[in-house]
């Protein structure tokens, strides 16, 4: 047993940054060619919550949701995200409990690696995501709050328009 040694390729010096997932190939990249992503739209917070969902009969929370997840899936391409499964699952699973609230959680994980992605400390916590559901629903509001700083982390950029991920 003493004389199995493992087969390691020392030729190649590969460093991998500490603290985050590394998107396939980019090993020891330099920090300009890292991956660009899009840039997600400023909603306001109040409306995203209280006032579209109002006059539309619930059905702009559903498109809201749709279409935040499809931002955060272009905004950072290494993460995978599926915009229609999540609006799915609100759809013919929301009449569960745990369906939605697992659906949240991960969107606040999402929310996270976006701003984490953009450069800036991580404020996003995919508990709040869930658990303000049961404060009025102000998990909505809070969710595009915290979409809001990634979006402001590159002020004056318009909405679909390559930017530079961060990390």
């Amino acid at each position: 047993m003493d004389d199995i040694q493992p087969t390691v390729d020392s030729s190649r010096n590969i460093h991998v940054p500490v603290g985050g997932a590394v998107a396939p190939g980019t090993a020891g990249a330099p920090a300009a060619i890292r991956p660009p992503g899009l840039a997600m739209k400023r909603r306001g917070p109040v409306a995203v919550w209280l006032g579209l969902p109002l006059v539309t009969l619930g059905i702009y929370h559903l498109v809201w949701y749709y279409k935040i997840h499809k931002e955060l899936a272009e905004f950072d391409r290494r993460r995978v995200l599926s915009p229609a499964g999540s609006l799915l699952v609100m759809i013919f699973l929301g009449w569960t409990l745990i369906a939605p609230l697992v659906s949240f959680h991960n969107t606040g994980k999402a929310i996270a690696n976006a701003q984490r992605a953009a450069g800036l400390p991580v404020t996003c916590s995919p508990a709040a995501s869930t658990w303000l559901t049961f404060v009025f629903g102000l998990n909505i509001w809070y969710m595009q709050r915290q979409l809001n700083l990634v979006v402001d982390a590159y002020p004056g950029v318009a909405p679909g328009v390559e930017v530079s991920l961060a990390a």
